[in-house]
């Protein structure tokens, strides 16, 4: 563990040490505790970058096939026997 100081408002403080006594942890439990839950919602996608990257899923569908269905059905088949078969390095 390191050891940080940090300023913080009045009401932070207060909401940490109430948390803390309701919970029954240590103050800095609560405060890893939230800086984890924060940094896991901030990987979320925001609605703006949700909505652009579905736009860009909706164009690629909408453009033709570039290759025919048979040819993509074998090399499906392809890469699946492979992955079955698992990968061996090449005998010396």
């Amino acid at each position: 563990m390191v050891k940080v100081t940090y300023t913080l408002d009045d009401g932070t403080v207060r909401a940490i040490r109430t948390i803390a006594a309701r919970k029954m942890k240590p103050q800095s439990l609560v405060v890893r505790e939230a800086v984890a839950l924060y940094a896991s919602q901030e990987e979320k996608l925001g609605d703006e970058e949700r909505t652009r990257r579905l736009r860009v899923i909706d164009g690629l569908q909408s453009r033709p096939p570039t290759r025919r269905q048979v040819e993509v059905d074998k090399e499906l088949r392809e890469i699946r026997r492979s992955r079955r078969a698992g990968w061996r390095r090449p005998s010396e």
